[in-house]
């Protein structure tokens, strides 16, 4: 046969073949047969109802609190680490439940800052630790304090839910991925005019000599803390002391002082660890208190985590708690992935961002194997959202940090995943770059922005609350930031509801009463107070 017959004919077979492929809907294959049927639906409606109804509201008060904080977490990012959670267990992702997911009770949180519309971490942290909305890059201040302003502090501070559960007697503690001097964290224990001080040489001469002082130094002397776990750690040394993991840095204290050793002093079962096998060592049976930085600043992402060295954030979590519920009083604890996903986020960087919310969740999930619903109030939120979306005609179990099956009408590709603005703008000969498959797996790839800046900005939208446990349907509605702290200090019946009515815990063992006919604590209060009437009447 003439060799271009046989070229024709094989040209001939592969547009027969690609004119095949083009035919089969592809998206059906990944779709699960039994999805396809109204039986499925209808039954998995019926059960999801049927568990409402049997759903019986937890009034008992809360000895265990827990404030899980996913910061820059928004809705985009709960739907977003959802889907790519199912897709790295195997499955398509978008029926997949996160941890959080299976929380019964949700709201809206609305995160202005004072004086501020789209908010900061600090003045958001202000709101849901210590009840009080802020203005923005100040902390466990009102706002009647001006940041920057030293004088502004003194007769504006604030106090946390977290320092007012110390005050009740209670175990507390605070684990962040990123330093623990940062704005989170920070408003659980100081009162400072500015998100930055978090060192005294980050401090003017002035503002140290009118008697405000840097966030490190108020952590180890404001709350007596049982467990503090994230990064940081350059700022509790003197600048002449030198990192032990990175012996080109040094800590950033101008006064000489290690604060490691202020907070190990005078303290029983007490330790500093720096590194991942310090950590492991620590037996949280025998410990009361434990501080565990373990890098000069945040944390590493998750995905560039050393594991030889630095626990994970769920590792942290297991540990923190095990430590913690030791107290018969019960206790609070605060943990939050700060930065990691709010650091992606601003970045651009959406594969670390989810990766980090994935973990966040993990850490969720460990954390409720360790405690009980019946006795712990666990709490889920985000300080504020971001410029983040998804969507673009995917089909379904398409990779969430993938490509779109379509072209933009410039002919070219673009991930499902974008930034409102960022670094991720970018320009090739005029116009939009163009992206393949390859180049948008790759976690370092930066996710297109509509606007160029160099860091990407918060959103401004209102941001989810999932809650579990006593207390938890107080949890409802739209609600701003602050009333957090409000259900919180109530559930635990710590200030400024000490008075409040609420049967104490009952033993795991025991069923959960039905509560379909109870009579609510302040009508036995009005009852009580009738008596006395009723007797009178009686005599007559």
């Amino acid at each position: 046969m003439h060799i271009a017959h046989i070229m024709a004919s094989q040209h001939t077979l592969i547009i027969i073949g690609l004119l095949l492929f083009l035919s089969v809907d592809w998206t059906s294959s990944v779709i699960p047969e039994h999805e396809k049927h109204p039986s499925y639906w209808n039954n998995k409606g019926k059960q999801a109802l049927h568990k409402a109804l049997d759903m019986k509201l937890n009034v008992r008060w809360a000895k265990n609190s827990i404030l899980f904080l996913g910061d820059g977490m928004g809705i985009p990012t709960v739907t977003a680490a959802r889907i790519l959670k199912g897709q790295m267990n195997g499955g398509t992702g978008e029926e997949f439940s996160l941890a959080m997911d299976t929380f019964p009770h949700l709201a809206l949180s609305k995160t202005y800052n004072v004086d501020q519309q789209m908010p900061d971490s600090a003045g958001t942290a202000t709101a849901y630790l210590c009840g009080v909305k802020a203005n923005y890059g100040t902390l466990g201040l009102s706002a009647s304090a001006i940041r920057y302003n030293c004088s502004t502090t003194f007769g504006n501070e604030v106090e946390s839910v977290l320092h007012r559960a110390k005050m009740a007697g209670k175990s507390v503690g605070i684990v962040s991925t990123a330093r623990v001097q940062h704005a989170s964290p920070g408003a659980a224990y100081s009162h400072t005019a500015d998100r930055g001080w978090y060192a005294d040489s980050d401090m003017s001469a002035e503002d140290i000599a009118a008697g405000c002082r840097d966030i490190a130094y108020q952590m180890v002397n404001n709350t007596d803390i049982n467990v503090i776990l994230g990064g940081g750690r350059k700022y509790m040394f003197p600048k002449e002391t030198q990192d032990p993991e990175y012996p080109s840095y040094n800590g950033s204290r101008n006064d000489k002082v290690d604060l490691t050793a202020v907070w190990l002093k005078n303290k029983q079962n007490a330790k500093y660890v720096w590194n991942k096998a310090e950590f492991d060592a620590v037996n949280p049976e025998k410990t009361d208190y434990l501080m565990g930085l373990f890098e000069p600043s945040d944390c590493r992402y998750e995905l560039e985590r050393d594991h030889a060295m630095d626990p994970s954030l769920t590792e942290m979590v297991d540990k923190a708690i095990k430590i913690l519920r030791r107290n018969p009083k019960g206790f609070y604890l605060f943990v939050e992935d700060e930065g990691r996903i709010d650091h992606g986020h601003h970045s651009s960087g959406a594969k670390f961002a989810l990766t980090e919310a994935v973990e966040f969740d993990n850490a969720i999930e460990r954390a409720a194997e360790l405690t009980s619903e019946l006795d712990t109030l666990s709490v889920v939120t985000a300080d504020h959202s971001h410029v983040f979306s998804f969507g673009g005609n995917s089909d379904r179990g398409n990779p969430v940090l993938g490509l779109t099956r379509v072209l933009a009408d410039d002919k070219k590709s673009f991930t499902t995943t974008l930034y409102g603005n960022g670094p991720g703008y970018k320009l090739v000969n005029g116009s939009r770059a163009d992206v393949n498959a390859t180049e948008a797996a790759h976690k370092d790839y930066k996710q297109q922005s509509a606007v160029p800046l160099d860091s990407e900005t918060h959103g401004s939208e209102d941001v989810a609350i999932f809650a579990k446990g006593p207390m938890a349907h107080l949890f409802h509605g739209v609600q701003e930031q602050s009333y957090i702290a409000h259900v919180m200090a109530y559930a635990a019946c710590v200030e400024p509801y000490t008075g409040c009515f609420i049967p104490d815990p009952e033993p795991e063992t025991e069923p959960e009463p039905d509560h379909a006919g109870a009579i609510h604590p302040s009508l036995i209060v009005l009852l009580m107070g009738l008596i006395p009437a009723l007797l009178s009447l009686s005599s007559v």
